[in-house]
């Protein structure tokens, strides 16, 4: 799976290990250090049916990535708001 393909979707929604695969990132990273952090329940992410499995949502993901790389230079420090904002120290 490569991000190209998965973008042609209008909305896809993937696993975590799917997930993994595309940002480059461990699985487990993305279980404790990301999600509740950087990726929030019910924008980057939800759990079907109420249940215990997670699907993440590409489309708003490959966004928010790509926008805060280009709101904020490279080595500049800053605290990531729930509305999209950032705090700088």
């Amino acid at each position: 799976m490569n991000a190209e393909s998965v973008s042609k979707n209008s909305q896809t929604y993937l696993t975590t290990d799917e997930l993994s695969a595309l940002i480059k990132y461990d699985a487990r990273t993305i279980r404790e250090r990301l999600k509740d952090s950087v990726l929030l329940e019910g924008v980057h992410y939800f759990r079907p049916f109420g249940g215990r499995k997670i699907l993440y949502n590409w489309n708003v993901i490959e966004r928010d990535m790509v926008k805060l790389s280009q709101v904020r230079p490279v080595g500049m420090a800053g605290i990531p708001m729930a509305n999209g904002g950032m705090l700088h120290a």
